[in-house]
């Protein structure tokens, strides 16, 4: 994290656009400390807010871009097999695959717009629509949507707690289980309808 914050008051709007970019392909770069802090620069007269959110949601498109083609591409058992073996470091595991497609054959590509302002899902999200094919202009459309909503939000709340901008952190953490909370219960409607599909 020290890395990333450096590179962003080296390099201004082009150091948030590689840090998010990254932090869509290594989850370990989390945007929620990222851009608040990002949104904390802008008190300080290097960056604006609006240019902060457009560079950073251009990284996210372009990063979503990167692993949409990898699920198009590499298939769906070669990036299971990778996950599982390599889940430590990614800190992402082969449920979570599991659970972004559900998402998706549940919710449609509404998914894409709203997976982009879960964490961990965010990232996800965009294989399970590049191993189905979504047209692209339609997952370009939606993962900036969302992408540029989750953006605007934590940049001006970095922005306005100025110095103090590691409080949203705190309130993250509410968000989160919110989530986990909701993807559960998601995740347990997709089961049961499924058996209930079984029997009949």
């Amino acid at each position: 994290m020290d890395w990333a914050i450096q590179l962003m008051e080296q390099l201004g709007y082009v150091g948030i656009f590689v840090i998010v970019l990254l932090e869509n392909l290594i989850p370990p770069i989390p945007s929620e400390v990222v851009l608040p802090f990002a949104g904390f620069m802008t008190q300080q007269g290097v960056v604006s807010v609006a240019g902060v959110v457009v560079a950073a949601t251009l990284g996210s498109v372009a990063g979503a871009l990167v692993l949409y083609w990898v699920g198009a591409l590499v298939g769906s058992w070669r990036i299971y097999r990778f996950v599982a073996r390599h889940q430590r470091w990614l800190t992402i595991r082969p449920e979570h695959l599991t659970q972004a497609g559900n998402w998706f054959d549940t919710y449609g590509t509404v998914t894409v717009f709203l997976c982009r302002m879960v964490p961990i899902m965010r990232s996800v999200i965009s294989i399970p629509a590049g191993l189905v094919r979504m047209p692209m202009g339609r997952f370009v459309v939606y993962t900036f949507l969302g992408s540029a909503v989750w953006n605007t939000a934590l940049v001006v709340a970095g922005a306005i707690l100025g110095a103090s901008w590691r409080e949203i952190l705190r309130w993250l953490d509410y968000y989160r289980n919110v989530v986990l909370i909701v993807a559960v219960l998601v995740g347990v409607g997709v089961a049961v309808r499924y058996v209930v599909r079984r029997r009949k």
